[in-house]
């Protein structure tokens, strides 16, 4: 039987080292006698393991020491809650870039707490293209300005970070660990972890010591940064599985030599799927080239009418989560870290046969 490949947006694929070591370690972790999932969350055990994620997802993105770095619980979602109650400030206006559906969400939530001047708007192109950062409407005396580096469903990705005079948040939900950044460029970096980091049930957030303590009035304790960075993200008790996951994952990411080892893989893996997609009549990708996400590959058959047949036959070849999103169409392949260069290298060879066989 061929190797199976998961090309799912979320939940993604995890290393398969990192899923038999979970395996391994399910019953009874460590000296524990227990399962990670049953020992205490303030026992010495898990403590060890809490802080050494930490320290090792301080190491892969060189994470100077002015920032705090909290594992919690609500998804990206909460975070477009909490980003506006913990850095407005007093301020009644936040700027938001919109180029996808996970920037149109935080706009939405964002709306509730202030008012949300879009300085940068890819609706109009179906979010296919992002506008020059020289035409970018910004508020200048807006309390911070908040973008979605990578936006999973149409495949657009920023080859920049937007540079202002206020705080940057970034929503790295799909592109964290990817490649490098200077994270002292944001004052917040906040990332869902199913897809680069581990399972589903833990977020994490980096955030600038001088952006806490300051909150909206009248809103969930849990919500004010200040509340988790001053209990050690354990002021209820955390998830704490996949907190331990993701210390895996970073071990496994060290050993691979580190982002920038892991940058040249994706760079790699992501030019070769799209030079199939180019060099194909049969298949086609929307977006500006020069916006193509490095993590999520969206591509459409040039006849819709077999793309029932595409998923039933790459499903058979072990080839699997590749129906493209509702709103887009056609197929998606998410090609995270844990996608290994074969995996995109067998979607390539199964591509080619089957616009042999219907194109």
């Amino acid at each position: 039987m061929s190797e199976t490949y998961n090309f799912s947006a979320g939940p993604a694929a995890l290393p398969k080292l990192v899923l038999h070591q979970m395996q391994a370690e399910l019953v009874e972790y460590g000296n524990a006698k227990a399962s990670v999932m049953e020992i205490s969350h303030r026992g010495v055990d898990f403590t060890a393991v809490a802080q050494k994620a930490e320290q090792d997802l301080r190491d892969l993105m060189s994470i100077p020491d002015n920032y705090k770095v909290l594992f919690l619980q609500g998804g990206a979602s909460a975070q477009f809650s909490m980003v506006p109650i913990n850095l407005l400030r007093g301020k009644n206006t936040a700027n938001y870039a919109n180029t996808g559906h996970w920037s149109v969400k935080a706009i939405a939530e964002a709306q509730r707490y202030c008012d949300v001047n879009i300085c940068a708007d890819s609706s109009a192109n179906k979010f296919t293209d992002i506008d020059d950062f020289s035409n970018w409407q910004i508020d200048e005396s807006a309390a911070y300005l908040h973008y979605t580096p990578n936006e999973t469903i149409a495949g657009l990705e920023f080859d920049y970070i937007p540079e202002v005079d206020m705080p940057l948040v970034a929503d790295m939900s799909s592109a964290i660990l990817s490649r490098e950044i200077d994270v002292s460029k944001f004052g917040v970096i906040y990332a869902g972890a199913q897809k680069n980091i581990g399972i589903s049930g833990l977020t994490i957030v980096i955030v600038r010591e001088d952006l806490i303590g300051s909150v909206v009035p009248k809103q969930p304790i849990l919500f004010d940064y200040a509340t988790q960075v001053n209990n050690d993200s354990m002021y209820n008790t955390p998830a704490t599985y996949p907190w331990y996951v993701a210390g895996r994952v970073f071990e496994w990411l060290k050993a691979q030599g580190g982002v920038g080892a892991m940058a040249e893989i994706n760079e790699r893996k992501a030019s070769k799927l799209y030079q199939a997609i180019d060099g194909s009549d049969f298949y086609s990708n929307p977006v500006n080239p020069k916006y193509r996400s490095w993590m999520n590959v969206p591509f459409m058959l040039a006849d819709d009418s077999l793309n029932q047949l595409f998923l039933e036959k790459s499903y058979n070849a072990n080839l699997l989560a590749l129906k493209g999103h509702k709103s887009v169409g056609g197929m998606r392949a998410s090609i995270y870290n844990a996608m290994p260069e074969s995996g995109v290298d067998a979607l390539i060879e199964f591509m080619a046969d089957f616009e042999k066989q219907h194109g």
